[in-house]
């Protein structure tokens, strides 16, 4: 390495005059890969319950989330592309070096209608009067609400303002926000479009949250780049995915996700029902070549958030390893360059190759013979580096 930067690879030993500030890893034989890249993450959200969310001191969910994010570093995880929450003091934080984390790939709030997914406001908040306060979830930058083009418009642009890498918008319904049935398409596709134009004027995306056919058509009819999720699609609309060249950014949800919901709540039963259709979103996007990213869109629950590494292995369902482990690396890295100019980290990431950067894992083992390596990093993996900097080394 020299800086933050692989200067050399070799078969051969590689000649070293050993400095103070120079140090040497001995392998043995074991496994060096890129560091892992979770396509689909919720930093501040990961910790809080929603009722928390929506009731706590903002300074308090931040340091929630800078401990999150060291957890985050040390389970491998050496990147995040943020799709949703006020992550832009975090990433400044770990970009300074202050709090250990992954590297952010922020979106800011993520947009949304009235009464659409982010919406978290109870009956007794709306009508919504223009210039009135703002709810609670957009003045801690969770969400922000935008009902006609020009109001998307702005909303976009002060994510960008703040510093983010692309753009996410609610395209339709979610699990969970209590007044967003799964089936509603939300933005028509003039506000779609906004968001579009907005985003394309700063060399960036748009990224959408949908479900169903009838949202993922409009998003990319309205020249979207991204879909999340596409649990509840048909394979005609598989098809349009591919055929358009738009990225699926989908997860392996497993079923006691819906946990972090109250049993029998509307938000656990609409939770089953999308993690019902992952198979067959995964058998369709494998049918037609679609562009698959990896996230796994974790959301209150620090327990399941220990289990990121368990999610990524539970693809082996429907991939090799090989495939598994190039999708949360090289793939994903893919992605995260799609933010063009916007890109807060230029250079390669997701592969051991000269000059990329130096987001690097050592296992214990051989993921590819054996990816549930990568269930317990704790015990497998034991140098995590993340730009040059090594940020645990358990050969010393």
């Amino acid at each position: 390495m020299r800086g933050n930067r692989i200067d050399r690879i070799s078969p051969e030993p590689i000649p070293t005059e050993r400095s103070g500030n120079m140090v040497v890893v001995d392998g043995g034989g074991r496994t060096l890969m890129p560091g892992l890249i979770d396509a689909h993450w919720h930093a501040l959200l990961v910790r809080p319950s929603t009722a928390l969310l929506l009731q706590a001191e903002v300074g308090y969910l931040n340091l929630l989330a800078g401990a999150e994010a060291q957890a985050t570093l040390l389970r491998g995880f050496t990147t995040v592309r943020d799709l949703g929450g006020p992550v832009f003091a975090l990433k400044q934080a770990i970009d300074e070096g202050t709090v250990a984390g992954p590297r952010i790939y922020p979106s800011g709030a993520m947009i949304t209608i009235t009464s659409g997914h982010g919406d978290f406001r109870s009956s007794f908040e709306v009508p919504r009067v223009v210039g009135s306060p703002q709810s609670r979830g957009e003045k801690v930058g969770a969400a922000m609400i935008a009902d006609s083009p020009d109001e998307v418009r702005v909303r976009v642009r002060e994510q960008l303002l703040q510093g983010a890498s692309q753009i996410k918008l609610t395209a339709g319904g979610g699990v969970a926000s209590p007044h967003s049935p799964l089936d509603a398409s939300t933005f028509t596709e003039s506000e779609l479009r906004a968001a579009v134009e907005a985003a394309e004027n700063w060399g960036t995306y748009v990224t959408v949250h949908a479900y169903t056919s009838a949202s993922i058509r409009r998003a990319i009819s309205a020249g979207v780049k991204c879909v999340e999720h596409g649990h509840l699609m048909d394979e005609s609309t598989a098809q349009l995915i591919a055929t358009k060249g738009i990225w699926l950014s989908t997860q392996p949800f497993p079923d006691e996700m819906a946990d972090a919901f109250p049993k029998g709540s509307v938000e656990h039963t609409k939770a089953l029902q999308v993690f019902a259709g992952t198979d067959k979103t995964y058998a369709l996007a494998k049918k037609h070549k679609v562009k698959l990213a990896f996230g796994t869109d974790i959301l209150f629950s620090s327990a399941l958030a220990r289990r990121q590494g368990e999610l990524l292995a539970s693809l082996l369902r429907w991939f090799k390893p090989a495939e598994v482990l190039a999708m949360a690396t090289s793939t994903n890295a893919e992605l995260m360059a799609l933010s063009g100019p916007r890109n807060p980290y230029p250079g390669k990431l997701g592969v051991v190759e000269e000059g990329a950067l130096a987001d690097l894992l050592l296992v214990d083992g051989d993921p590819l013979a054996d990816i549930k390596l990568l269930t317990n990093p704790e015990k497998n993996l034991l140098v995590i580096m993340k730009d040059g900097k090594i940020y645990k080394n358990s050969l010393r």
